[in-house]
Formats: structure tokens, C-alpha cells, sequence
């Protein structure tokens, strides 16, 4: 495939301001054709991505494996070369998570709200597509299809800067993507990365103000603080995940242990893996053993305060808390435990250190379900279930663009809805105001 970009002079190709802002013009002509096209035509749109992809798994394995060999060299973290990773099963699910979008309803054109006002004026606030959506992440290709397969069903347009980590595979991708989006009648352009003018063009996107619509950032708190304090455009922010489990004095013990492996050991490298354990006292005696004993098995160190250590088994891996380790989102075999004295400990805990993504209680006892729920500040509060479910996927939104854990328009798994805004539609009969 050759973009025009790519018949462009050398003074576009080698100016990234200039080169982005081309990118993200021709995004949003690009997003037009969306605006009128059926969810017939987005559907099967989506479908052939999916075909595509599986159709191009070994280019994109090749391609990945380079990042993952460059990820090594560079002494990337065990957690984040898990984010970067692709496997055939990995391709296949993201494919099929393609489909699955293609099974939604689609959001354009719902009627949100409406109502006929008393001198006849029939008013209807309806969903409409943002428009062009840029995304700034790192190490993840699986986010790049996530991303593209939302802003096609949403309506948008969609500009990607995929970071250094992930060239090799975004690159294949966005090319398999945009071919696919050629083959079915449409812009290939509905998806494009900048990638290739590295940070100056990530910076560009940032203030392409009046041709993206909206910028996400998805990955470490640095990146995503960067973007929020730089970017003139609007932003929904994302969070880290600094999750916590609290093990409540009348929790169901088996279904605290399952839990808490399931949380922190199921995927580590992931926003929503538990990053710190909070035990009451009084369930400390007889959880904490097995607990961290299970914990040593699955090759998890433990930072835990002085009771936790005292209930380590001597072989367990071990180190002292401190101030660091509760503010930590560790994306490792790692975990931060600490015994509480109750229930408003735990909350205090949680209120200091937590970054508002997902926050999780076992317990029997329903007031202190509801109290919890009702007091912890997250996007995602969760009862006697592993935080691992605060996800697009398993949440039924489809494929997630991201988590936010910021108050405005969005806040949680981000998927279909989020991407839109919404238009007032007005009709009279010749109305005029007096």
C-alpha cells in the first residue's frame, strides 16, 4: 500500500508537525465516508479486519518477534514484554474480539434522550461519531486492532502513535488494516499511525487541535501524565492501575485465596492486576499462611508490612514495606500486603494510595460490601470477584480502547459509547422564538 503521504516531498516526510497534521487531515476527510455508512457496512468491515489479521499471522509474528528481540537487548521488563508479545492464539483472539464488535449494536445514531416541549418544538439528543481519535500507548500491538476495530464501528477515524517497542509489529499491522479497509470501499486512511516521526511526532499529534477530536494515552504514569500536561488537545486520561484486594474479617477463605492468585497471578503486565493485599487483623491468622505460602508457589515477592512477615513461611520470598511499595503499580511478580485493623483502615488505605481504577472486597458481611462500595472513589468497585474483570471484554463492551479513571464524558472500560459524542436535533413547524 502507498499512502499519498508517501509520494509527499522530503520536506513533508522530514518536518513531523508538517507530515502528522497531513496524517490527521486526511484522518478527518477520511472520517467522513463513516458518517453516513450503514452499520451493514461497518460490519462487514470488521469481519474483514478480523479475516485479514489471522490471514496475515505470520508477517506479524515476524514483525513482532523483532520487537521482542530489540525488547530484550533493552532490558524491557518480564511485564511489559507479556504486554508486547503476540502468539497465533494471541492474533486469533484479537481477531475474534474484531467479530465480536461486529456483533454490537451500534452506537450512532441512538437516541440518548427526547421529548416534545409544550409550543411543539420535538427535540432529540442522538449519538454521533467524535470524529478522529488519536491514541498514544506503548508495547501493545493488540492495541492498535483494538483501537482501529472501535473507531470503525463508532464511526471515527482513528491516528496511533504505538511507541518505539512496538514499531516492527505496529507497522505490519496498520498495513494489513488499512488494506483490508481498501479491499471493503473505504479510506484506508480510517487508520493510520505516526510512528515514523517517533517522539516530535507523538508531540505533534498532542497539539493537532482542531483535526483530532479526542487523544487517549494508554500506558505507564509517566506517559500518561506527559500527554495530559502537553496536549492541547482534549483528553481522556487513563489511569494507572494500583489495585487493591481487601480480605475482609468475614470473607469465604477459599474464595479469598482464588481471588487473590487469579488477580495478581493471572496476567501480571496489566492495568488491572492487583498490585496490593489488605488483610483485617482479625482474618490475618488464618488467611495470611496459606495466602502467602500460595503466593511463594507462584513466584510472587511479597513487600509486607511487620505482622505480614510474621506469618511468612521461611522460604518465602520476602521483602520489608515501605511508602514506596503501597504508591507502587509493580506490573511483576510482585505484591504489597498489609494488615488492617477493619474495615475504615482498609478504605483510608485504599483513599491514600489508590489511583481510581479498580478496588476489590471479599467479604460476607453485606454492610461492609455496601459501605465499601459506597465509599472507595473508583472506576471499577468490585465485590467477591478477581479485579482482572474490569475489562472491556468481560465487562460485554467489546474490544476497550482504554480504562479511564478520570470523571468527564468517560470513566471505565472505554468502549463503543465512549467513542461518541452527542448532537441536539431540533424540528419545528416554522417555530420562531418570542
Amino acid at each position: 500500500m502507498t499512502t499519498s503521504l508517501e509520494q509527499s516531498t522530503p520536506a513533508v516526510l522530514d518536518d513531523p508537525e508538517v507530515a502528522v497534521l497531513a496524517v490527521a487531515r486526511r484522518a478527518r476527510e477520511a472520517s467522513r465516508a463513516l458518517a453516513t455508512a450503514t452499520r451493514a457496512t461497518k460490519d462487514a468491515a470488521l469481519r474483514a479486519l478480523a479475516d485479514a489479521l489471522v490471514a496475515a499471522t505470520d508477517r506479524v509474528l515476524a514483525a513482532n518477534a523483532q520487537d521482542l528481540e530489540r525488547g530484550r537487548a533493552n532490558g524491557m521488563s518480564p511485564g511489559l514484554l507479556d504486554r508486547l508479545a503476540l502468539t497465533p492464539e494471541r492474533v486469533a483472539a484479537i481477531a475474534d474480539a474484531l467479530r465480536e464488535l461486529a456483533a454490537l449494536p451500534d452506537p450512532v445514531g441512538e437516541v440518548v434522550r427526547g421529548s416534545t416541549l409544550p409550543n411543539g418544538l420535538r427535540l432529540r439528543q442522538v449519538r454521533v461519531p467524535m470524529g478522529v481519535v488519536g491514541m498514544i500507548y506503548e508495547a501493545r500491538p493488540n492495541v492498535t486492532v483494538d483501537a482501529a476495530g472501535l473507531a470503525l464501528k463508532s464511526g471515527n477515524a482513528v491516528v496511533l502513535r504505538g511507541g518505539s517497542a512496538a514499531a516492527s509489529s505496529n507497522e505490519v499491522v496498520v498495513e494489513v488494516l488499512a488494506d483490508a479497509l481498501v479491499a471493503q470501499g473505504l479510506p484506508g486512511d480510517l487508520v493510520q499511525s505516526v510512528d515514523a516521526w517517533g517522539r516530535p511526532g507523538a508531540v505533534a499529534l498532542m497539539h493537532a487541535r482542531g483535526l483530532v477530536d479526542v487523544l487517549v494515552p494508554r500506558g505507564g504514569a509517566d506517559l500518561i501524565a506527559t500527554v495530559v500536561r502537553e496536549a492541547t488537545v482534549p483528553v481522556i486520561e487513563t489511569g494507572v492501575g494500583n489495585c487493591h484486594l481487601y480480605v475482609d474479617a468475614s470473607a469465604d477463605q477459599a474464595d479469598a485465596l482464588a481471588i487473590l492468585l487469579n488477580s495478581k497471578t493471572q496476567r501480571v503486565g496489566v492495568c488491572n492486576a492487583l498490585e496490593t493485599l489488605l488483610v483485617h487483623r482479625d482474618a490475618a491468622d488464618a488467611f495470611l499462611p496459606s495466602a502467602l505460602a500460595a503466593l511463594g508457589a507462584a513466584g510472587v515477592t511479597v513487600h509486607g508490612d511487620d505482622v505480614t512477615l510474621r506469618h511468612a513461611p521461611r522460604d518465602a520470598a520476602t521483602v520489608p514495606a515501605t511508602d514506596v511499595d503501597w504508591a507502587t503499580e509493580y506490573l511483576s511478580l510482585d505484591l504489597a500486603v498489609r494488615v488492617v485493623d477493619g474495615l475504615d483502615a482498609a478504605i483510608e488505605h485504599v483513599r491514600r494510595w489508590s489511583t481510581g481504577h479498580t478496588e476489590a472486597i471479599v467479604t460476607q458481611d453485606l454492610r461492609a460490601a455496601e459501605r465499601f462500595v459506597a465509599e472507595v472513589d473508583a472506576a471499577a468497585v468490585i465485590v467477591n470477584a478477581s479485579t482482572r474483570f474490569t475489562d472491556g471484554g468481560q465487562f460485554g463492551l467489546g474490544a476497550e480502547i482504554g480504562i479511564s479513571t478520570q470523571k468527564l464524558h468517560a470513566r471505565g472500560p472505554m468502549g463503543l459509547a465512549e467513542l461518541t459524542t452527542t448532537k441536539w436535533v431540533v424540528h419545528g413547524d416554522g417555530h420562531v422564538r418570542p
